[in-house]
């Protein structure tokens, strides 16, 4: 049996494990159930697919959408695995090519939507062809009342069961509660080998900026980064169109992207977003779940998300190879609104609206943290950080005071208008504005009444969205969205205890945004040359860019600068499928000559050992072709035969010739030449 870290360098192109990888791929290859939290970007995928080719049978995959199945076929495949997907978006002969390889024992990886379980041939087939491990990519979608919810991952729990196989889930974003209902729905309450791997994705520059013509700075933005392929996330349908627009007036190449559109116009909206360099896709949240692409260089939002999870998967998208990317989140009340109207609108009990406004204010505390972003953000996924040096505002520290004065006035306020209104009327009270409304309920003569005109509307505005931020108020459902006080609060009415928030940004100036590059500058021309090859060589075979080789490996080609198939192999991200499809091109772009062509035998050793050694064996056959004399009768070994003895390295002129089957007249001709090249090696 192939060994993992064998199958990570040669058929991947990974020189290791990524941290936490190793540990999962052991309890899968074992046969154990597991369940893995890693972050977006983290090698999830890997973690299933080593062990499926390392074990007997055929490894099923279930996941959610079809794009990211094809991704994922089309990737293995060009690393020279065989994979296949049975999905709705196949054509006839693709599913029939599906099968023959099934049939003829040649897939190791099958794709499967959920969908497919609801069909009653699909258990007797999966039987037939010797599946021997379920994985399950994205299983919070089981998760009833999470945002992903599909219902047909119900069914893979009693699929586990019918088979008797074990089962391998894998997820980016999973709460307590989710873990918990993944365990439940999946395993049937038998706790898997669990791992929460940390969410930390350090590469991700973090940002938030309160709105202040959220267009132009969406545009300004974007323009410092012109050029990078990006995902702008918008709230609703519309302003996908028209910010897209904006965007295309402005000279970048964009589109957008929504669930009121065509499946036809959607899929071309994907495959653009796979094949070309630099394109932006302005989208819903309902766009990037299915797209497995690596070199996303940045990811804003133009209105604020559903959530921490919400945020934290969105954003993951960028920078999957693991090379630098940016976040930019904008928000302001009316998302506050929007956010919470949706909440109250749904169909969810009251308890799971409570528990969604207290995820909403979390992510509010997140936008108007005080302290480093990632601290904030990782200590909502109970991971402890020291200050990461990657986000504004390590980049620039808040100015801060001391609100306990303000926020006891606001819940005064709160408190003798009987916990029944919003923050639009409580700031009205607070600043002395006398409404109808204001007038009608008698608030004008409540003893907090213009108790707070020192601070203007927006100002209270920022004081109430912190206070959210904080937990210390709560939108109640069942009081259409009244903020009623949490028990956070009780200590800072009563003076037990002091607040400290962040001054008002929005008459903050619009922050600057400054282009980060992906190479030093003397690498740049060479790192647009090597893209300029992988667009070519990917138009021709019809695939996505990285799918010849993400970003990631690129620059390090770019900075490293190899100038042989063995140092090419060396390189992260060139195993030895991609070496013999792309190396000889991408050489050539980075030394200018055309390399010389290489036997097969000697390019299966690139990047070993037995590389070196082949070469050295070469060169003897050369000079002892006729003889030391250079007299006698011409001798050869074929490549073949030099690669076997490279790699088993004989000690002794009896193995040497077992294993390269010379006979006595080769054997003395070469014997003892090779025997002592292969001690020197």
């Amino acid at each position: 049996m192939a060994l993992p870290k064998d199958l990570l360098a040669s058929v991947f192109g990974f020189p290791g494990f990524r941290p936490g990888q190793e540990e999962i791929v052991e309890a899968v290859l074992s046969g154990r159930n597991t369940l893995a939290i890693m972050p977006t970007g983290g090698g999830k995928s890997l973690c299933f697919q080593l062990p499926a080719l390392c074990r007997e049978g055929v490894t099923v995959v279930i996941s959610p959408l079809i794009a990211l199945m094809r991704d994922q076929v089309r990737a293995l495949r060009a690393a020279g695995v065989e994979a296949g997907a049975l999905t709705s978006g196949n054509t006839g002969e693709e599913t029939e090519e599906v099968f023959a390889a099934l049939d003829q024992g040649r897939l190791k990886l099958l794709y499967m939507a959920p969908e497919r379980l609801a069909s009653a041939a699909t258990l007797p087939m999966l039987r037939r062809i010797n599946c021997t491990l379920i994985a399950v990519d994205e299983a919070h979608c089981v998760s009833q009342w999470g945002h992903d919810f599909r219902p047909d991952y119900l069914r893979i729990g009693e699929l586990r069961r019918s088979l008797d196989v074990p089962l391998a889930a894998f997820t980016a974003t999973a709460d307590e509660e989710t873990r918990a209902e993944i365990v439940t729905r999946l395993f049937g309450g038998t706790p898997p080998a669990s791992f929460l791997r940390g969410f930390d994705r350090p590469n991700i520059h973090l940002a938030f900026a309160v709105k202040d013509k959220p267009r132009d700075q969406i545009l300004a933005f974007a323009a410092a980064r012109k050029g990078q392929s990006g995902i702008a996330y918008c709230g609703t349908r519309a302003k996908t169109e028209t910010l897209a627009q904006a965007l295309r007036e402005a000279g970048h190449s964009a589109c957008f992207y929504h669930g009121g559109m065509e499946a036809e116009e959607r899929r071309r909206v994907e495959i653009r977003f796979q094949q070309e360099d630099g394109l932006i896709v302005v989208a819903t949240v309902a766009f990037g779940m299915g797209i497995d692409k690596p070199d996303i260089r940045w990811v804003a939002h133009a209105d604020l998300p559903k959530s921490i999870e919400g945020y934290y998967q969105e954003i993951g998208r960028a920078g999957r190879d693991g090379a630098a990317a940016e976040t930019l989140t904008l928000y302001g009340p009316d998302d506050i609104r929007l956010r919470r109207s949706q909440i109250d609108e749904g169909i969810a009990p009251p308890e799971r609206k409570a528990a969604d406004h207290g995820r909403l204010n979390a992510l509010l505390g997140l936008a108007e943290a005080m302290r480093c972003r990632r601290q904030v953000l990782l200590g909502y996924f109970s991971e402890a950080a020291e200050p990461c040096g990657n986000c504004d505002l390590c980049d620039r520290p808040v100015q801060v005071f001391d609100a306990t004065d303000a926020v006891r006035k606001a819940l005064s306020a709160i408190l003798r208008t009987g916990e029944w209104f919003g923050s639009g009327h409580l700031i009205d009270i607070l600043t002395g504005t006398a409404t109808e409304k204001v007038r009608e309920r008698g608030h004008d003569q409540l003893p907090t009444f213009a108790v707070g005109k020192d601070l203007s509307k927006p100002a209270w505005g920022a004081v109430f969205r912190q206070m959210m931020g904080r937990d210390l108020v709560r939108p109640d459902p069942e009081r259409h969205g009244a903020l009623r006080m949490t028990e956070a609060a009780r200590p800072i009415l009563r003076g037990e205890e002091a607040v400290t928030l962040r001054r008002d940004t929005v008459d903050r100036a619009t922050p600057r945004y400054a282009v980060k590059t992906l190479v030093a500058e003397e690498d740049a021309s060479l790192l647009s040359a090597l893209k300029a090859k992988r667009r070519a060589l990917a138009e021709a075979a019809g695939v996505p860019a990285y799918v010849v080789f993400a970003d990631r490996t690129l620059i390090e080609m770019a900075e490293r600068r190899p100038q042989t198939p063995d140092e090419m192999m060396g390189i992260t991200g060139v195993g030895a499928k991609k070496l013999e499809s792309y190396g000889a091109a991408f050489l050539e772009v980075i030394t200018g000559t055309a390399a010389a062509p290489q036997h097969p035998a000697r390019r299966k050793l690139a990047g070993r050992d037995a590389g070196q050694i082949f070469d050295r064996l070469s060169d003897l056959q050369v000079q002892l072709m006729r003889g030391a004399d250079g007299t006698g009768k011409p001798l050869s070994l074929s490549s073949n035969t030099l690669r076997r003895i490279a790699e088993a390295r004989p000690t002794s002129l009896s193995e040497l010739d077992r294993v390269g089957d010379l006979g006595p007249a080769k054997l003395d001709r070469f014997g003892a030449a090779f025997l002592e090249a292969l001690l020197d090696g």
